[in-house]
């Protein structure tokens, strides 16, 4: 069965989906956001910091991955190097998953400095072929804290690059690795990483026709998974405040859909109102203060937002024809949506306040699930053609379409919030008659770095957050 845009197929099914309400937080994942939101973090820059000339052009087309070292974490005692080899096992699979990094092998290495105050023996490394050296100390501390220091080197001047120092909970281990990953990827890109993030997506298991829906929220690599709800309602996408940790999504409740807004930090969660007919595809704008959804009324389904501060409703499409998944551009003032109106699915841009709509996808095939880039430059769509779907990107005017992905089902793409990196959900059929197989996936805009993140059930409609305070 053909699958384009879950927010057209939840509305057009929604008379026969029968799920019990209610829904739970658990007291662990309340636990793991104060963690995250915890964070005290030095960044200084220590003497010697030279700017040297490595850099990696992301803009090409094709980019070859730059040679790495990233030596354990040196640490005083077992317990700080265990800590240590883990930041840096976090740190090389963050650089190698973006495309760009290609970190040396520890069995290449010839020699380790013991000391973060010694400067490095840049020939083991250049022999390497390595252009630069992460390396780094882990001290631990009263309370259940740590220091974590961290230089990056230059190999072939022989200069550092960076130097930082955190101090932290050592339970918020990972998220430093991620950081130190971050201020790597800034240095030698020059843009922003995306690596201190997480994913909120759909975790689903069953058979289809009593398909369980949980939402389910980890960090971008799949590691500290945890579950929002507890399966008994059918959840559908859920969607990142670009300016708050909270989630925008939809769930039947007491056999209709309605948009909720769940708050990570608090697990406080609340209908956005009780409206008539149905409510779907809601999404945050920019500043986090608006959200924007479909509403089907009376037989018709148009486009509106509401006002988180005062709860005012304002309709902004009007048509006979489906106008859903509507997402704002970064600076607020244009909105991408599709509709059937032309007789198919297709991408339609209008102002914010609902005039001048124009149709921008003219390709062959259908368009859905259009999702505009943090930069600004390319929205990226799901598209169906010749029987398979694709994953790709187009400038907000139409033109310069590219297909980065396809499969049997590939749908839902979502932006890292550097605008580098899309992930999305591909559904695979499995031998087994009316079995099936969804797992979440990155790609990059060269369309040549697919990776699967993994879950551990069968995973859709991810949402990228913003990078965490």
């Amino acid at each position: 069965m053909e699958r384009l845009d879950a927010d057209l197929q939840s509305q057009r099914n929604v008379w026969t989906m029968k799920r019990r309400a209610g829904y739970s937080l658990s007291n662990v994942v309340r636990a793991a956001a104060r963690l995250f939101v915890g964070v005290c973090l030095i960044a200084a820059f220590w003497h010697g910091v030279a700017f040297a000339e490595l850099r990696v052009d992301i803009t090409r087309g094709s980019v070859r991955p730059m040679p790495i070292a990233v030596t354990d974490f040196i640490g005083a005692d077992a317990p700080a190097r265990d800590l240590g080899r883990d930041i840096a096992a976090v740190v090389k699979s963050d650089l190698e998953m973006s495309g760009l990094f290609k970190p040396v092998d520890p069995k290449a290495f010839i020699a380790v400095e013991k000391s973060l105050d010694t400067v490095p023996h840049f020939q083991n490394w250049s022999v390497l072929n390595a252009d630069a050296l992460a390396q780094g100390l882990v001290t631990l501390a009263a309370g259940n804290r740590m220091h974590v220091k961290f230089r990056l080197w230059d190999v072939a001047p022989q200069k550092q690059i960076i130097g930082q120092k955190y101090t932290t909970l050592t339970s918020n281990w990972r998220r430093i690795a991620h950081i130190i990953a971050d201020a790597i990827y800034k240095r030698v890109t020059g843009e922003n990483g995306y690596f201190d993030t997480r994913i909120v997506y759909i975790a689903e298991q069953g058979p289809e026709d009593r398909r369980e829906k949980r939402l389910a929220i980890m960090d971008w690599d799949g590691a500290n998974h945890h579950f929002l709800t507890d399966g008994k309602d059918l959840v559908l996408t859920p969607r990142f405040s670009p300016s708050r940790q909270e989630i925008t999504y939809m769930s039947y409740y007491r056999n209709v859909p309605r948009v909720y807004i769940f708050n990570i930090e608090t697990g406080r969660q609340e209908m956005l109102g009780d409206f008539p007919g149905m409510t779907f595809s809601p999404r945050f704008s920019p500043d986090g203060n608006r959200v924007i959804m479909s509403m089907a009324k009376d037989g018709n389904t148009e486009i509106y937002t509401m006002d988180l501060r005062t709860r005012a409703v304002k309709r902004l499409t009007r048509h006979s024809a489906i106008d859903t998944s509507p997402y704002y551009s970064p600076d607020a003032k244009k909105i991408v949506f599709n509709s059937d109106r032309s007789g198919a699915q297709q991408l339609y841009l209008m102002n914010a306040d609902g005039s001048s709509v124009r149709r921008i996808s003219f390709g062959k095939g259908r368009y859905a699930t259009p999702v505009w880039s943090p930069r600004g430059d390319l929205i990226a769509f799901t598209k169906i053609s010749g029987g398979r779907f694709f994953i790709g990107v187009m400038a907000p005017d139409g033109g310069g379409e590219r297909l980065l992905a396809d499969g049997f089902l590939v749908e839902a793409p979502t932006w890292s919030p550097n605008g580098r990196v899309l992930m999305f959900f591909r559904e695979t059929p499995l031998a087994k008659k009316g079995g099936k197989r969804t797992r979440l996936y990155s790609i990059d805009l060269t369309g040549q770095n697919e990776r699967q993140i993994v879950t551990p059930m069968d995973a859709s409609d991810p949402a990228w957050s913003p990078l965490i305070p």
